[in-house]
């Protein structure tokens, strides 16, 4: 049957508006299915690559305050890793990676400004703090929007993993934020 691009044929739409209710599944083979599944591919290669890292942000620090956050850090990570692990098994896929265009840059902006900053200051790690406050932001936004993706695909078991990763970025980024306003600005801005 022909059709208009972007009208679906009846059928189709009462088909879509039935998954989406919750009547029909878990829309396995639809076009948001595929869309928030690959998401969450591009998130989960996201972790794996920031958990690599988050050992160099560490050995890079100066104040045994953000190298501890950096260590508490990658046990966080590690968990999101486990999380997205466990949603692809509720899925009913295997766990794959899609490459992360933004948190590949971020990691080389990264990797940019620990070699442009002196070892042992505090410039330094207000540029750590910095860095690792963009991916928390950027890991925010990912894990809210997947969050509200899983809401309406009526996927409650996958709003409640999103949802305890979620508050965590949070609070990483509170963290860092406390860190830097305790002393470590103050610091960075007297040197």
């Amino acid at each position: 049957m022909a059709h208009t691009a972007g009208v679906r044929p009846s059928t189709e739409r009462n088909t879509q508006g039935a998954a989406k209710s919750g009547k029909s599944g878990k829309m396995d083979n639809s076009e948001f299915h595929h869309f928030f599944m690959d998401e969450v591919k591009d998130i989960y290669w996201a972790e794996k690559h920031l958990m690599k890292a988050l050992p160099k942000m560490k050995k890079a620090a100066t104040s045994p305050e953000l190298a501890q956050a950096f260590d508490k850090h990658t046990h966080d990570t590690q968990m999101h890793i486990e999380a997205l692990e466990q949603i692809f098994g509720l899925m009913g896929e295997k766990p794959a990676v899609k490459k992360c265009e933004a948190m590949e840059g971020l990691l080389t902006e990264t990797d940019t400004m620990i070699s442009a900053t002196d070892r042992d200051t505090m410039t330094r790690d207000a540029g750590l703090i910095m860095a690792a406050q963009k991916m928390e932001h950027y890991e925010i936004a990912t894990y809210g929007t997947l969050r509200a993706f899983a809401k309406n695909m009526g996927r409650t078991d996958v709003v409640s993993l999103l949802q305890k990763t979620l508050d965590n970025e949070k609070a990483t980024d509170v963290a860092l934020t406390e860190i830097a306003e305790r002393r470590i600005n103050e610091q960075a801005s007297e040197e």
